[in-house]
């Protein structure tokens, strides 16, 4: 455990994607969780169009904070670490911050976009880097790299929302040449299953088409697995952990946005009713799939058991998981015992370490008295 004294947390929540509410309510649970007598939390809400906005304290409610918060900028300096009023004005100070704990889900929080800001400002954050939230956002890249790596993925197809918009008959008639009914149709760059569709039916394929390019420049179809949805949650950096196994039994036909939000009745089984075998299986995967795309921090790996052939297929990685004190990703490690507050504690730790390690990384060379001018000849 890195020693330290009372440290300055940004709780960076909302956003400017379709997974902007469900941001609030894990960043809630971080904030609540946050041990005073170690951290100050530091509410940063990001509004739908983008505006930074900060909270005056760790009990705002996080919605009063996205109408009324003070504007604020991050500037991409590495000598600041300071959250700068838009508008300066008495009363107004720049605001530091020791670590910053990304919660905002999907495009322009979990891609890379987020990390790269921090990178530059040169700030500790938790969770993957830019490189593994990139790809841990792109489905197609995502599961090309899984293919690599040897991890069983479900049979799929990418589309481009271009392809799709001018070259409509021949993208439909690819995709009824490789796919059986039913099929999943979805964006290639979101999460929580907005803009996804279960098609049935040829006369189904378009609208699902359009919706999921509504969200995304790239659409990915896949075959319907008939299976249990498994899930297990990692954690570390080089050192990688992975939780028992949990499933997810949704009530609803699949486990669609609705049934992860808008309804109750879906059930969680912690620990997922599997064989020892099998655990270590579905373990083995999730760590080989995060170590796949470059990951740090946390992942949830999400995988489908085929109920006909007993097969698991690695389905995806989520890079900056639900964080509700319910949510899969912290139940899993409070099984695996890990309870929510020292998982906070220890992610906040593999920041810092991570930071740490990047600083030894050399990214200039020392030439030799007067090579300048050589190298500018």
């Amino acid at each position: 455990m890195i020693s330290r004294k009372r440290l300055r947390i940004g709780v960076l929540f909302g956003g400017r994607s379709g997974e902007h509410e469900v941001s609030l309510a894990s960043a809630a649970s971080v904030i609540r969780a946050l041990d005073p007598e170690k951290y100050e939390a530091v509410p940063i809400g990001i509004s739908k169009d983008g505006r930074w906005l900060l909270g005056r304290g760790a009990h705002d409610m996080l919605a009063e904070v996205l109408k009324s918060g003070d504007r604020v900028i991050l500037p991409s300096d590495p000598t600041a670490a300071t959250l700068v009023p838009l508008v300066p004005a008495a009363g107004r100070p720049s605001v530091m911050v020791d670590v910053m704990f990304p919660v905002i889900h999907g495009t322009f929080g979990e891609d890379g976009t987020i990390q790269g800001l921090m990178e530059l400002a040169g700030l500790p954050y938790v969770g993957a880097g830019v490189l593994a939230s990139a790809v841990g956002m792109d489905k197609d890249v995502q599961k090309r790299l899984f293919e690599q790596a040897g991890l069983p993925v479900v049979p799929f197809m990418v589309v481009r929302r271009s392809e799709w918009e001018h070259k409509r008959a021949p993208v439909l008639k690819a995709i009824k040449k490789k796919f059986r009914f039913p099929f999943f149709v979805k964006p290639a760059t979101l999460g929580s299953s907005v803009g996804m569709t279960r098609v049935k039916a040829a006369n189904e394929i378009s609208a699902a088409m359009d919706l999921a390019a509504e969200f995304a420049l790239k659409i990915v179809i896949e075959r319907g697995i008939v299976g249990r949805e498994i899930e297990v949650a990692v954690l570390g950096n080089d050192d990688l952990r992975a939780s028992i196994p949990g499933e997810i039994v949704p009530h609803r036909e699949y486990y669609d946005y609705t049934a992860k939000y808008l309804e109750g009745g879906t059930s969680l089984l912690i620990p997922a009713p599997l064989t020892k075998k099998q655990v270590a299986v579905f373990q083995d995967y999730a760590v080989q799939a995060f170590r796949a795309i470059d990951g740090c921090g946390m992942a949830r790996c999400d995988f489908f058991l085929e109920r006909r052939t007993g097969k698991i297929y690695v389905n995806e990685l989520n890079t900056i998981p639900g964080f509700t004190s319910i949510s899969m990703y912290p139940k899993l490690w409070e099984a695996s015992g890990l309870p929510y507050m020292q998982l906070i504690d220890r992610l906040i730790d593999l920041a810092l370490e991570l930071h740490a390690e990047k600083a030894r990384t050399k990214y200039s060379i020392d030439l030799p008295e007067g090579a300048g001018g050589a190298l500018g000849a």
